[in-house]
């Protein structure tokens, strides 16, 4: 997202306005990933599971969709899932119509099928491939997107590489920088980004990771970033993953974003996690850059999330 489209809209921001949609756009995956939390029982927060949603398909689902992002004017729209992928085809007419309006998107995916060839012709796409480790964790965490697949479907397309930093790949202490290495060396690959897993209230799964985990992974993120430049990982950022919101309501990107599931019309909240995040323990790449910068004062006195939560609050009375 370039910040010199964010600017111009901060007075909307301040009144409620979203920059940013986020759309479950299918609830169908091939892929079973341990710790996914879309698939959460408290995903939705009303008792539904995502399974038990209506979703739409062929040009209803694009014409809804564009319906959603014309009311809403976001500046930037990212595509989840489930596996987006499954709809490759309303994929490829939605982004194109997309692109024609100036707006960015982003379709977050495991590259477990080819990636349409028409879509490199699309200055506005990003794609994010979501990689779990090196190939012996990756592949028996996300067989069948397995690494043969991801590497023969990502050829010619360019790609961001996002890897969630979860307990087992800490045991080895270059693990990280492994990683960084490899997706370095690929071409298609322009940005490799580090998350930290972000468990729910009460839940103790093994991809949780204690106080220590986090300071180790953080700190291997930063030698990563060191030796390998396309790993994206700004003080900014990892300052945020050491000093995350506490609640959503501290959360400027949780409060920046809208996120809906695939009816189009069920909220996911408080953020795109869904449930009951446990914040002080977020490793959202993009809320962590938020947070810190949220954080920085300005002319020394205010910081900038006082600024914003007062102005919000003085728009929605204005409203």
């Amino acid at each position: 997202m370039r910040t010199t489209a964010i600017l111009p809209a901060w007075g909307r921001i301040l009144r409620g306005y979203k920059p940013f949609l986020s759309i479950e756009i299918t609830k169908e995956c091939p892929l079973r990933c341990p710790g996914c939390y879309a698939y959460e029982p408290a995903h939705l927060n009303d008792g539904r599971p995502i399974e038990a949603l209506s979703e739409w398909r062929g040009e209803e689902l694009v014409e809804r969709i564009l319906t959603l992002v014309r009311r809403l004017r976001p500046l930037h729209v990212s595509i989840v899932g489930g596996e987006p992928l499954v709809r490759y085809r309303e994929l490829t007419s939605l982004i194109q119509r997309v692109n024609t309006m100036g707006i960015e998107i982003q379709v977050v995916t495991s590259a477990v099928r080819p990636i349409p060839e028409e879509w490199t012709q699309f200055p506005n796409l990003h794609l994010v491939v979501s990689v779990d480790g090196l190939p012996p964790e990756h592949d028996a965490r996300r067989a069948p997107a397995t690494y043969d697949r991801i590497l023969r479907h990502i050829d010619g397309h360019p790609v961001i590489v996002h890897c969630t930093v979860i307990p087992q790949f800490l045991a080895r202490r270059d693990y990280l920088q492994e990683f960084a290495h490899f997706w370095s060396s690929r071409p298609e690959v322009n940005k490799i980004w580090f998350s930290l897993f972000t468990p729910q209230i009460g839940q103790y799964p093994p991809e949780r990771l204690t106080a220590a985990d986090r300071t180790n992974a953080i700190d291997r993120i930063a030698v990563a970033k060191s030796v390998y430049p396309k790993v994206y990982a700004p003080e900014v950022v990892l300052h945020g993953y050491r000093h995350p919101p506490a609640f959503p309501s501290e959360c400027i990107f949780a409060q920046t974003t809208a996120c809906v599931s695939v009816d189009l019309s069920t909220p996911v909240i408080p953020c795109q996690i869904g449930g009951r995040p446990e914040c002080l323990e977020c490793g959202c790449i993009a809320g962590a850059g938020l947070a810190s910068i949220g954080k920085f004062k300005l002319a020394g006195l205010l910081k900038v999330s006082d600024v914003f939560a007062a102005s919000k609050k003085l728009g929605s009375c204005f409203r």
